[in-house]
């Protein structure tokens, strides 16, 4: 009976199902923020979202049923578990802000599709490398907070008064969101020399630790679509050489 399920599951259109609920359920969810459709159809909305999550309930208990303890050892079984647990949490009291999780439910999407799951591990796989170049830069902003507090912090106390506004204001340069003309140039006007501390600060975060960033996010996702076609081209193989072995049985028996 397990095995019945487990391959009713597997089938190709029960998941394509599970993705449309899925998107069906985020666009139903951005429905009840608005005020005159929940006046409308409210009533409609809320018991089609209830049917949403009952589909996701019985998902995940066919799936329990199917794999039982095993299901747990799978990261995206558990994020699927923890997704339609919080939407399972009345929404009451100190738990009212969970009303507004259930929008997570969205997320689910990753996990139903095979191609969005490569890309999440991609990331993953980055994040080890990612915490030497965090490390790095939280080096980079600490030394160029103190720095622009101690020179800037007296004359621009609401930008670099204390560590924490510089930290703020740097990171803001480092995106270069209004970075010349909100702050740098009226900085200038009463120090002429201080682009010689923001332009090698925009120079070493914004065009190289950022890029570094990149880099290895671009490298994870390209070993992960590596291994993915290793991992075709070995089942392809195994094919082929048993195909090759059930012929020579064949010719073996004649």
């Amino acid at each position: 009976m397990r095995n019945k399920v487990a391959s009713f599951l597997d089938q190709t259109w029960v998941g394509n199902f599970i993705v449309g609920v899925i998107l069906f359920n985020a666009v139903l969810l951005g429905m009840e923020t608005s005020d005159r459709v929940m006046e409308t159809a409210g009533p409609m909305i809320l018991a089609l979202d209830s049917l949403c999550l009952i589909i996701f309930v019985v998902e995940i208990a066919l799936k329990l049923f199917a794999h039982g303890w095993r299901f747990f050892r799978s990261g995206w079984n558990l994020f699927d578990f923890f997704i339609v647990g919080i939407a399972l949490v009345p929404a009451t009291q100190g738990f009212s802000v969970l009303r507004a999780l259930r929008i997570l439910r969205v997320l689910r999407v990753v996990s139903a599709t095979p191609r969005l799951r490569r890309v999440v591990e991609g990331f993953i796989t980055a994040l080890p490398g990612m915490g030497s170049v965090f490390l790095l830069m939280a080096l980079i902003f600490y030394i160029g907070a103190v720095m622009a507090t101690k020179l800037f912090g007296d004359a621009f106390p609401e930008w670099f008064g204390d560590l924490g506004r510089s930290a703020y204001s740097l990171f803001q340069i480092m995106t270069l969101e209004s970075w010349s003309m909100g702050i740098v140039r009226p900085v200038m006007e009463v120090f002429p020399w201080a682009w010689a501390f923001f332009v090698p600060f925009i120079m070493v975060t914004t065009f190289a630790v950022v890029n570094l960033l990149v880099g290895l996010i671009v490298n994870s996702m390209q070993d992960a679509h590596a291994e993915e076609s290793n991992e075709k081209t070995d089942a392809y193989r195994d094919q082929v050489l048993a195909r090759l072995e059930a012929i020579e049985r064949r010719l073996d028996q004649r």
